[in-house]
């Protein structure tokens, strides 16, 4: 509890001196990286999950038109999939397509 209290007290006063013992410092420094580490996991456990948008949502996420995604589709840029008799697209097909305009830019 003494790590969270000190993160706490480091964000409120950040000008503040603090005096720790060699053994605390070291507690302190392993609690931060166990933090990190569980939001990092979480972060590529959440990027390995695929998820599926709508036409909608990727129109708007791409800044297309739905005829363009269409047209997409039938050249086999970004392959809509079929789930549930609706039209989805991939994230992870729809992130590669920002990623590379990114890059371009």
């Amino acid at each position: 509890m003494i790590n969270n209290n000190l993160i706490q007290l480091a964000k409120q006063c950040p000008d503040v001196t603090i005096a720790l013992k060699a053994g605390e410092l070291i507690e302190a420094i392993e609690y931060c990286v166990q933090i990190t580490r569980k939001k990092l996991e979480q972060q590529i456990t959440d990027s390995n999950t695929e998820t599926y948008q709508s036409i909608e949502k990727v129109a708007q996420m791409l800044d297309v038109d739905k005829s363009t995604l269409w047209r997409w589709n039938k050249q086999n840029y970004l392959v809509a999939v079929e789930i549930g008799g609706k039209r989805r697209y991939r994230m992870s097909d729809v992130r590669k397509i920002l990623d590379k305009n990114l890059k371009q830019s």
